[in-house]
């Protein structure tokens, strides 16, 4: 298969900017939170505000990544507090506007929250089983007969956040290079978060589903979905990983 430049993903990569939400908070100004990021400063919170994407259940993300935050701590020997939106968007307008010091995006909530002008710069990148690309799924129920994108035709299909870069947008091109188009030749739903996918598909709620690959190896490996529930259809080319960022106006000692 060939590979597929992350540019070429149809402009429903730019949908997300248009379901921004205001989210303004009454925060200390002391942790420069409110104030949306410059391009430079020198911002050394005495509390770290670092939001994680909403792509799994809420309990499960935080779980994970409290030796994360537990390190910075005392790393830094500042407080961390993780937080968690309810969609991509929000968590894209907490950025733009100020309300973050970090923050966990997916490679096309990365690129829309850089296009809406925000100060704000990677630091790092997901690295998994030695790559920094990972993959992107649409797997299928396991006593579904589908065995090809195509038979997805008058179908229904489920997806996480429309934001989602692994669990919408590259499973969605997946299907338009095989001619279907979203609520022409298939139903489409969105169901906000991959484990959902994964949970609805394995359960016969949808015909097919799209997610990531690393998350649906996860959901299999902790016992959430059982092997025989669901079959992988197509995989996709691979694609740049999830980013690390960090507002652009936090001190340079801080940064580094």
């Amino acid at each position: 298969m060939r590979y597929i430049p992350l540019y070429l993903i149809p402009l429903a990569l730019l949908l997300t900017a248009v379901m921004l939400l205001g989210a303004c908070f009454s925060q200390s100004s002391t942790d420069g939170l409110g104030t949306p990021p410059r391009a430079s400063g020198e911002l050394d919170p005495h509390t770290l505000v670092i939001a994680l994407l909403p792509d799994e259940d809420p309990a499960a993300i935080l779980q994970h990544h409290q030796p994360f935050s537990d390190y910075l701590q005392a790393r830094l020997g500042k407080e961390i507090k993780l937080v968690i939106h309810h969609d991509y968007s929000i968590m894209v307008e907490a950025m733009r506007s100020g309300d973050l010091h970090l923050a966990y995006f997916g490679p096309a909530t990365y690129i829309v929250t850089k296009d809406s002008g925000a100060h704000i710069e990677p630091f790092a990148a997901k690295k998994t089983r030695g790559s920094t690309t990972y993959t992107s799924l649409i797997i299928a129920p396991g006593s579904s007969e589908v065995s090809s994108l195509e038979e997805l035709a008058g179908k229904r299909m489920a997806y996480g956040d429309p934001g989602s870069t692994s669990s919408h947008l590259i499973p969605k091109f997946l299907l338009l290079e095989a001619g279907l188009r979203p609520n022409a030749d298939y139903h489409e739903v969105f169901l906000g978060a991959h484990d959902a996918v994964a949970l609805n598909v394995a359960q016969g709620n949808a015909d097919a589903g799209g997610l990531s690959a690393s998350i649906y190896r996860s959901l299999l490996q902790r016992g959430v979905i059982q092997e025989d529930q669901t079959r992988i259809i197509q995989e996709s080319p691979p694609f740049p990983q999830y980013p690390w960022t960090m507002r652009s106006d936090l001190s340079p000692a801080l940064k580094q």
